[in-house]
């Protein structure tokens, strides 16, 4: 395995796989600060070896976003599926791939769930979060934990840090956001600086809401308007982050992160079936997670990062039609994770990589002859980056070594499987705003535990869906002096190719199994535009725009009555829209996203159609100071004309909704 690895980067380094040297791009971002002193304005970070798409805690409330979903709706290439209410399941998935092969990084570490490999953006909120940015292919660094290699795509969350003076050494913020749905969400962070090293922060929580809402049922010959039942969720989270920095170059995190919640299922919505459901699910998740990062003057580079945690998970169906008369499962997955990555600056231009992760991943559970399966997986990754004069390359291989044990029954075969990712971006011209990239990655997203050995329709034959991913695309971007204060232009076209698709095949109405069936084909383009401009004295207004386009064919079979359908739930065509304007304290902002109609099945017949929406939000902040304590205090209503739609067949959302918070900082 040595020789193989020594080989690996000797072929890295000849093809010079590169990124764009950390000393000039910290050149390059201290000439942008400098801008923002003068200007008062950032302009959007674009000019990226891979498409990113990156939102602040700032634009938020311009969003109306409420949790991590809502405040990432408006990416380019990004579907959500939303199950509907404010304590409905919301998954991500991104570029026609499914949300398995989108990891979300807490703080630079993986949230994880091996049991269904999706992450419910609904359980993490915002109140503790600086900044979001979404990544296509993989982060623009190579010092990071390999699993940051191993997906897709990336949804990197960032949270707030203190950043306290010895003048100031402490913080509270508190506020309320409250509405419809009957939402009561009060929370509390309190920051404190303990000396010149030491500092943490605490964020806590509570969200109670009964659910309910208006909605049309159609059938019957008719519509009717009725309410939306069990639907309530009752959650609290508390979370904890303990600092020690010596300098930016030696700094140490660790955090503690406890989340309880009670939630209503409501059921699936069938012509005039009023569809009354009492299924309930009960989570309570818990992570503990640390990590250290040196970068010594001479060029080396290391980072250190470890993370146990546990999720339970409690489900009940009191009116499943089986022997006992309900369905009564609970679950248990744990996970013990270690990473550890060092980088060296071989000259000023050239820095290389290695990056070695471990984790074990089990599951128990109270179902019959379950399998309790035992997940070791290692993780190596050789990374390379150099900057020749205009052209950046970046190049990366993962090895994933993937064993299994099981109590009952076969676990899943042993996998060893290499996944290079090639890049590049290139200036043409002498001026910087203007650059082209492209870039290739394979990878793949393994079976999850439910998928393997779940009941009756578990599979532990199964093999991991790959996934080639390639992507050209050019950015350009300009601060002025203007009218316009900047101008941002993005745009990639893309094409991935999915090959043992993993889908569940029904049998009949009531059994299935889940399989290696399908090849799909998918094409796109995602283009950006974000500009600002200066309106009038002491006036400035906003404007983003998003458009995605999506074709995800069926591509199996030639002689299969679905062959080149577009994949469910992929909307061939997508637009987004954010303006806003602001004056001193005050802002008014205007969110509306479109989607074109969908197919819930393969079989894209006229009775699995899902007709097109249009949503709009509008949202009003308005700042101002209390004997000297800033506050914040915002209105927002959501889907403002009152739109009936479905994001997930049968599961219609709210109509027009309004939430309204308050917050002051100590």
């Amino acid at each position: 395995m040595k020789i193989s690895f020594q080989l690996l980067l000797v072929v890295l380094t000849g093809f010079l796989l590169a990124l764009p040297n950390r000393v000039l791009a910290q050149a390059d971002t201290s000439k942008k600060l400098k801008e923002v002193n003068v200007n008062s304005f950032i302009i959007p970070q674009i000019q990226t070896i891979t498409p990113s798409q990156q939102i602040s805690a700032n634009d938020f409330v311009r969003y109306s976003a409420f949790n991590i979903a809502d405040a990432i709706r408006n990416f380019s290439g990004v579907i959500l599926k939303d199950y509907g209410g404010i304590g409905g399941l919301k998954t991500v998935s991104v570029r026609g791939l499914s949300a398995n092969h989108t990891a979300v990084l807490y703080d630079g570490i993986q949230i994880n769930d091996a049991e269904n490999g999706q992450i419910d953006l609904s359980k993490l909120n915002l109140n503790n979060v600086q900044q979001i940015i979404l990544y296509n292919g993989q982060p623009t660094t190579i010092c990071m934990p390999a699993r940051s290699f191993a997906s897709a795509s990336i949804l990197a969350i960032k949270t707030v840090q203190p950043s306290l003076s010895a003048n100031k050494t402490y913080q509270f913020t508190a506020g309320i956001k409250t509405g419809s749905f009957g939402l009561v969400n009060p929370y509390l962070q309190w920051q404190q600086r303990i000396n010149e090293r030491w500092s943490f922060i605490m964020n806590g929580y509570l969200e109670n809401a009964n659910g309910r809402y208006k909605y049309n049922a159609v059938g019957g010959g008719g519509d009717s308007v009725r309410t939306r039942n069990n639907g309530d969720i009752s959650a609290q989270q508390v979370d904890g982050a303990l600092y020690w920095a010596k300098s930016d170059s030696n700094k140490f995190n660790l955090h503690i992160n406890y989340y309880n919640s009670d939630r209503g299922l409501p059921g699936a919505v069938i012509l005039y079936n009023a569809s009354i459901s009492r299924s309930r699910l009960w989570n309570r998740d818990f992570f503990t997670q640390a990590g250290y990062e040196h970068i010594w003057s001479d060029g080396f580079h290391l980072l250190l990062n470890t993370k146990v945690s546990q999720g339970q998970l409690h489900y009940l169906d009191p009116d499943f039609l089986n022997e006992a008369g309900k369905l009564d499962q609970h679950f248990r997955q744990r996970e013990f994770y270690q990473s550890a990555a060092l980088a060296y600056h071989l000259t000023s231009n050239w820095e290389i990589s290695y990056a070695l992760d471990f984790a074990v991943n089990n599951i128990n559970a109270d179902l019959p002859s379950f399998s309790y399966p035992t997940r070791l997986t290692f993780l190596n990754v050789l990374a390379s980056n150099i900057t020749l004069g205009k052209l950046s390359l970046q190049g990366s291989l993962l090895n994933s070594n993937i064993s299994e044990t099981v109590k009952n029954g076969r676990p899943a075969p042993k996998r060893n499987i290499y996944s290079p990712t090639l890049m590049a971006t290139l200036r043409p011209f002498q001026s910087p705003n203007f650059q082209l990239r492209v870039y290739y990655k394979s990878i793949f997203r393994n079976p999850t535990f439910n998928d393997l050995y779940y009941g009756g329709v578990g599979n532990p034959n199964l093999k991991p869906e790959f996934t080639k991913q390639f992507d050209a695309g050019a950015t350009y971007g300009k601060a002025l002096n203007g009218f316009l204060s900047y101008i941002t232009l993005t745009a990639d076209a893309y094409y991935n190719h999915v090959t043992n698709k993993i889908v569940f095949i029904p049998k009949d109405a009531y059994n299935g199994s889940i399989q290696n069936l399908g090849t799909v084909d998918i094409k796109g383009l995602d283009v950006g535009l974000k500009t600002q401009a200066k309106l009038a004295k002491e006036w400035k207004g906003s404007l983003s725009v998003n458009y995605s386009y999506q074709q995800a064919l069926n591509v199996t079979d030639p002689t299969s009555s679905i062959y080149l359908n577009q994949l469910p739930y992929t909307p061939k065509n997508t637009v987004s829209l954010n303006a806003g304007i602001d004056h001193n304290h005050f802002g008014v902002y205007y969110n509306q996203i479109i989607s074109a109609s969908r197919y819930y099945t393969n079989d894209n017949l006229s009775s699995d159609y899902i007709p097109g929406y249009s949503t709009s939000d509008a949202s009003v902040v308005y700042r101002f100071l209390i004997k000297g304590k800033p506050l914040v205090s915002s209105f927002e209503a959501n889907n403002l004309f009152n739109k009936n739609y479905f994001v997930v067949q049968s599961y219609p959302m709210p109509g027009r909704s309004f939430r309204f918070s308050l917050q002051i900082t100590i």
